[in-house]
């Protein structure tokens, strides 16, 4: 089957992409990423966190291991190493929605298109393109943590576990489609919300797989409606973000971000 996937050029689609690239091996895979979500100035303390989530791994962790001898024995690979194992590409796009943008989306023929992160919302067009839909993984739980950084605000208002959410994109509206599967994660407060992130993509990303490789059989892949009160989030402000601090929560702790550069710079 090929199936093309949207992601963003950041650690955490990265991070989806080690896991799904092994799960879905057997398949022709496709990669698009987005260079950023959102185009609004960001408060400073999301300044800081767009640099670890981003720029130092795309500056400097992902380049440097370019430079190191054994790549098949590293535990992670950036993105000009996934291209290595890949049938098809993993090439930037921004206009996926625009002429030459839709002609090489088009291009990587998509039996199913699965969504990480992406930076773009799809329209109608890119939507009917795969005969299988598309598929989203969201990280918070629908309907009541749509939007963007759910985890931030399941954390700031004082969520016991956090979740992800695999559903289908049905239209251009945001975090809407029906429900395939849910996973959880216990909060842990002495962590960051970088580190609730990345460790809620490892479940979400199994439940993806699983999903793909079910249509790939031939069977029918359950959904359910939305359910529940529904609410959208944007990007915190400076009052948010003061209370998430004041509540001895942190965005991101340097020395968790310094644990996953190592692997993907030393052997497993």
């Amino acid at each position: 089957m090929n199936i093309t996937l949207l992601v963003n050029r950041d650690v955490a689609s990265c991070l989806s992409l080690n896991y799904l690239t092994n799960a879905l091996s057997t398949h022709r895979l496709t990669v698009f990423y987005s260079a950023r979500v959102g185009s609004k100035p960001l408060p400073e303390p999301l300044q800081r966190l767009k640099f670890f989530e981003q720029d130092f791994f795309n500056r400097f962790v992902f380049p440097l291991q370019l430079e190191l001898a054994d790549h098949n024995s590293l535990e992670l690979t950036g993105f000009e190493l996934l291209t290595e194992k890949l049938e098809g590409r993993c090439t930037e796009l921004n206009d996926i929605n625009g002429a030459e943008g839709m002609r090489r989306y088009r291009a990587s023929n998509p039996d199913l298109v699965l969504s990480i992160r992406y930076g773009v919302i799809l329209r109608d067009e890119a939507i009917s393109v795969p005969r299988h839909g598309v598929l989203n993984l969201h990280s918070g739980a629908l309907p009541a943590y749509q939007g963007v950084m759910a985890s931030f605000w399941a954390l700031l208002n004082g969520e016991q576990v956090l979740g992800t959410t695999l559903h289908r994109i049905a239209d251009s509206t945001i975090d809407t489609g029906p429900i395939i599967e849910a996973t959880t994660l216990d909060v842990r407060r002495e962590k960051s919300y970088l580190w609730h992130v990345l460790s809620l993509y490892e479940d979400g990303c199994e439940a993806m797989a699983k999903a793909a490789q079910k249509l790939a059989n031939g069977d029918v892949l359950e959904s359910r409606p939305q359910a529940g009160e529904s609410a959208y989030y944007s990007f915190p402000q400076d009052e948010d973000l003061a209370r998430f601090h004041e509540g001895g929560m942190k965005l991101f702790d340097p020395i968790e971000v310094l644990e996953l550069a190592k692997r993907f710079c030393f052997h497993d």
